[in-house]
């Protein structure tokens, strides 16, 4: 049997789907129409996201409250999870601490004689994760998935608490 929601419920479920969904649209869509070429935190900061469209998913199918709930919630931290990998790229963006990783690379090296290798190694762009490529009043794309995730998961929880 099918337990109704309450309207914060519906509210929580439905940010904890469409959060994740736009800010990965806004990230694929940044990198294949902008040009803008994801470092390695950058990807760090997906995975949370789709990770947490799965657990928003079912949520809208589940018959069972307490079920829906936890899987809302648990969609919440997910969401915030990416928020705090976006802190932790912010800061290595504004030099606040020491990065985690090395430097990335688009090269494509599949199939290429050694020579070619090296020529597509020396010619490719190389994707820093200390430099931001991209920011709008002094806030990066790794400082606005921050806000976003972390604000997202926090209205989340509290529509979630609300509905309790």
């Amino acid at each position: 049997m099918t337990t109704p929601r309450t309207r914060s419920e519906r509210r929580a479920n439905w940010i904890a789907l469409l959060l994740p969904a736009a800010l990965l649209a806004g990230a694929w869509g940044s990198q294949l129409i902008g040009g803008l070429y994801p470092c390695e935190m950058c990807h760090w900061q997906r995975w949370p996201h789709y990770a947490a469209l799965v657990p928003a998913l079912l949520a809208f199918v589940v018959p069972q409250r307490s079920i829906r709930g936890s899987l809302v919630i648990l969609a919440a931290l997910l969401i915030a999870v990416s928020g705090a990998i976006g802190v932790a790229h912010a800061g290595v963006e504004y030099g606040w601490w020491q990065g985690f990783t090395a430097c990335t690379s688009t090269v494509d090296l599949n199939g290429l004689s050694a020579t070619d290798r090296l020529n597509a190694i020396m010619h490719a762009p190389v994707i820093r994760c200390d430099v931001a490529q991209w920011t709008l009043g002094g806030i990066s794309l790794a400082g606005f998935n921050a806000i976003f995730s972390l604000g997202g998961a926090a209205a989340i929880l509290m529509l979630m608490r609300k509905a309790r």
